[in-house]
């Protein structure tokens, strides 16, 4: 399996909302750097960063715009993160860095306006 497909079936985990699964993707000491927030290392810090929004969240779609794998194996994803969240979709668009070794995801930062989140939550 390739780069790309491993992370296209981590964002359908993602949209799933199982924890068990979604942090079967990531390495041992992966890390998640959700920029501007701060960055977590290891599965159940990864799992404390995402917590806030997938507990909140009823429903969630990560469509996709781009994807591309650079000669490294990092892909690169352009994606328009939506959560249902009390009834309302909040929209945040995102660019994506996911880096792997051996099928696991070792290093992954995302890069968003955090007003943009923050106004649709308010």
């Amino acid at each position: 399996m390739n780069n790309i497909s491993i992370v296209n079936d981590f964002i359908a985990a993602i949209c799933r909302n199982n924890k068990e699964e979604i942090l079967s993707f990531f390495s041992e000491n992966a890390r998640y750097h959700n920029i501007p927030l701060n960055p977590c290392v290891g599965k159940e810090a990864i799992w404390k960063g995402l917590a806030p929004i997938q507990e909140l969240a009823t429903a969630i779609e990560w469509p996709i715009l781009n994807i591309g794998e650079n000669k490294e194996g990092a892909v690169f994803t352009e994606r328009l993160d939506r959560f249902e969240i009390n009834g309302k979709w909040v929209e945040i668009p995102v660019m994506g860095i996911f880096e792997l070794e051996n099928g696991k995801i070792t290093g992954w930062r995302d890069y968003f306006d955090l007003p943009t989140i923050s106004n649709q939550l308010n």
